[in-house]
C-alpha cells in the first residue's frame, strides 16, 4: 500500500525497503514501487497491488507531427523501459516528445515544471492538443485532474497525497530535479513511467549522476549542431570592449588582490565547489579582504562604461528586432533601463507587470527587454531574433539557455547573439567556458565582422563565431 511517499510491502520480505516496526511492514520509497512490482509478479501466491491508484485517465490522442529526432527520442525511451532522460535544444520541441510519450502511456500523468509560466506553458499547449481539461498546481492554484501540471514546488509539498495517483511523471527541465530539495519529488512518486526533460544534463556539482536513479539514464541526445535544418539560422559574435585607463587600473588592483590570496593559499578554483571552499575561509581580515576585491573586480569586468555604449550601438543596428539584454547582476540590469530607456524583467517584477511586459514584447509594442536570470529558461518568446548578453556565468547551460531564447524557428528568421565582453578581464576566460561543448557553434573565425562604431569609453572589437550548417 502507498503511505505518505513510500510504499508499505506485507506478507514477504522485499528486495529493497526496511522493517518498520510501527505498522509491522517493510517500507521503502515510492520510487522503488515499479521494481517492487515486478518483484511481486515472481512471488509463487502473486501479491495485491494496492500502492498505485491512479486518476481515471481519458485515452490520450493527437495529431501532432514529430520530426524525425522527436520519433527517435520517443522510441530510444520506449525501449529503455519507458524511464530515462532526453536531451534536446531548446527550441527544438521537447514538449513534442513528451506529447506522444504521454500518448504511448495513456494514463494519468503529472508533468512537474520549474515556473508558473511553464505551467501557463504546459497547459496551453496539452488541453489544445489533446482536447481535455488540464489540472493545475501552483501559484494558489489546485485543480487535480487526470493530466495536471505542477511546480517542483507544488509536486513536492502535495507528493505525501498525490504520490499514488499518477501512472507517468513528466519533468521538464529536469535538471534541478536532483538538488537536495526536488529530489524527493522523484522518491515519493510511484509513477512507473517517467520521462526526464533537459537541454542541459551535466550540473556542476555532478548531482545530474542521481538521475540514473530517480528518472532513469540519458537515453537520447542532440546538439544545435545536429538541428540545423530545424532551428533557426544563428551567428555568434563577440564584441570586446575596452576598459577605461582608470576601471583597467582598478581592475588591475582588485584582481590581483584576489589572484594573490588564492596563491598564497594554495587555492585553485576547478568549479563551484572550490568557489564555496573559497567563501568559507573569508571569515578572517584577509579572506575578506580578498573576496571583496573578487567582488569589485568582477562588477568592473560586468559593467564597464565601454559596454553601455556597445550596447546602443547594436540596439541601433537591429532598431527593428525584437532584442533581449541579458545580464547577470539585477543592479546592472535597471541601470540599463534608467539609460536605454528600456523595460526591465528581474525577480522583483511583480507577476502581473511580468506578464505584461512579456505581453508587450511578444505583440511588438516593446521591442527590448533586459533582462536578468528570470528569462534564462522557461519562457517561451519566439517573436525575439536578438539576444545581447552583456555579463553572465561561466555555465554552458546558462548560455545555451540564452542561445535557445531566440532559436525558435519563424520563415525568414536570421538570428544573432552578441557577447559583449571586457578585454584583459577574466571575463573572457569566463565566456570560454560557457561555450565548452557548443561544437562548431563556439570557434573562432579566421575573419573579423564588420567593424562597430567606436564607444565613447572605450573600442569595440567584433569578431562572428562559425554559424551551424
Amino acid at each position: 500500500s502507498f503511505d505518505k511517499g513510500t510504499v508499505l510491502v506485507r506478507g514477504a520480505r522485499p528486495p529493497t525497503g526496511l522493517w518498520d516496526e510501527r505498522v509491522g511492514a517493510y517500507r521503502a520509497l515510492a520510487l522503488a514501487y515499479a521494481d517492487l512490482a515486478t518483484w511481486g509478479k515472481t512471488l509463487p501466491g502473486g501479491f495485491e497491488d494496492r500502492a498505485l491508484d491512479p486518476l481515471p485517465a481519458p485515452r490520450l490522442e493527437h495529431a501532432e507531427r514529430l520530426r524525425p529526432y522527436q520519433k527517435e527520442a520517443v522510441q530510444s525511451w520506449v525501449d529503455g523501459g519507458r524511464r530515462g532522460v532526453i536531451v534536446l535544444p531548446t527550441a527544438a520541441g521537447k514538449t513534442h516528445v513528451a506529447l506522444e510519450a504521454m500518448r504511448e502511456v495513456g494514463g494519468a500523468t503529472l508533468v512537474v515544471v520549474p515556473t508558473i509560466d511553464l505551467i501557463d506553458q504546459w497547459v496551453a499547449k496539452l488541453s489544445e492538443v489533446f482536447g481535455v481539461d488540464v489540472g493545475r498546481l501552483g501559484g494558489g492554484e489546485s485543480d487535480i485532474k487526470p493530466v495536471t501540471v505542477s511546480t517542483y514546488d507544488s509536486a513536492l509539498i502535495r507528493a505525501e497525497n498525490l504520490g499514488n495517483r499518477f501512472q507517468f511523471l513528466v519533468v521538464d527541465e529536469v535538471h534541478h530535479l536532483p538538488s537536495p530539495q526536488y529530489r524527493h519529488i522523484a522518491e515519493m512518486y510511484c509513477a512507473p513511467a517517467r520521462l526526464g526533460l533537459t537541454a542541459t544534463y551535466e550540473r556542476a556539482d555532478l548531482l545530474h549522476l542521481e538521475l540514473e536513479a530517480l528518472m532513469g539514464g540519458k537515453l537520447f541526445e542532440r546538439g544545435y549542431e545536429e538541428l540545423t535544418d530545424y532551428l533557426a539560422d544563428f551567428t555568434l559574435v563577440k564584441v570586446k570592449v575596452e576598459l577605461s585607463p582608470e576601471e583597467q587600473e582598478e581592475y588591475d588592483d582588485t584582481h590581483g588582490t584576489f589572484i594573490r590570496y588564492l596563491r598564497s593559499k594554495r587555492m585553485v578554483l576547478r568549479g563551484p565547489w572550490d568557489f564555496e571552499a573559497f567563501i568559507r575561509r573569508s571569515w578572517n581580515p584577509e579572506g575578506r579582504e580578498a573576496l571583496m576585491a573578487w567582488r569589485r573586480s568582477r562588477e568592473l569586468a560586468f559593467n564597464p562604461r565601454a559596454k553601455l555604449e556597445a550596447v546602443r550601438t547594436l540596439l541601433s543596428r537591429h532598431r527593428d528586432a525584437r532584442t533581449l539584454i541579458f545580464a547577470e547582476q539585477t543592479d546592472q540590469v535597471y541601470d540599463l533601463g534608467r539609460q536605454l530607456l528600456v523595460p526591465c524583467l528581474t525577480y522583483k517584477t511583480p507577476d502581473e507587470e511580468r506578464k505584461e511586459l512579456l505581453k508587450r514584447f511578444k505583440e511588438g509594442k516593446n521591442t527590448v527587454l533586459a533582462t536578468s536570470r528570470v528569462l534564462d529558461e522557461g519562457v517561451d518568446v519566439p517573436e525575439a531574433s536578438v539576444a545581447i548578453v552583456l555579463s553572465g556565468s561561466g555555465s554552458p547551460r546558462q548560455f545555451r539557455q540564452r542561445l535557445g531564447r531566440i532559436l525558435r524557428p519563424r520563415e525568414g528568421k536570421q538570428a544573432v547573439l552578441y557577447e559583449v565582453l571586457s578585454q584583459d578581464t577574466s571575463e573572457m576566460g569566463t565566456a570560454a567556458r560557457r561555450k565548452r561543448g557548443m561544437g562548431g557553434a563556439s570557434r573562432p573565425p579566421d575573419e573579423p565582422a564588420e567593424p562597430v562604431p567606436k564607444a565613447r569609453a572605450g573600442r569595440l572589437q567584433t569578431r562572428r563565431a562559425a554559424t551551424p550548417g
